[in-house]
């Protein structure tokens, strides 16, 4: 079955972040395909590179990394929810005349219509938080 998860909450609030990324670690053990995950609202944060948990903390955002890396896995950020957070491409950090730039490897940014394909092309959206 082909899935894509929705992530509404930073890695650092609640345990939604946490729980997409099991859930995700389980369909793909499962056989399923994850055709994307989307990051919106307050989940946008699970792209940033500038957190540092500390060391007895899960770095959700490195095991994201990691799991696109495996997976090859389709990251996308929301560009308009990402700006108003201050997660910014270095493309976008360069656009709005900003010092640095801090979207994490293996996340983009897109609009909504990249959650409205997901829908569209999968058989099940599951979201986290919100």
């Amino acid at each position: 079955m082909k899935f894509s998860l929705a992530v509404y909450s930073a890695p650092h609030s609640s345990q939604s972040a946490s729980s997409a990324l099991r859930f995700a670690r389980v369909l793909l053990t499962q056989g399923h395909e994850i055709y994307r995950v989307f990051f919106y609202c307050d989940g946008v944060q699970n792209g940033n590179t500038l957190p540092a948990p500390p060391q007895d903390e899960t770095n959700l955002i490195e095991q994201w990394q990691d799991l696109q890396r495996r997976h090859h896995l389709d990251l996308v950020i929301c560009i308009a929810a990402a700006q108003r957070r201050g997660v910014l491409s270095t493309r976008e950090a360069k656009r709005l005349e900003k010092p640095a730039a801090n979207l994490a490897n293996g996340f983009e940014l897109a609009g909504l219509g990249q959650l409205v394909d997901a829908i569209a092309y999968s058989e099940r959206l599951v979201t986290f938080g919100g």
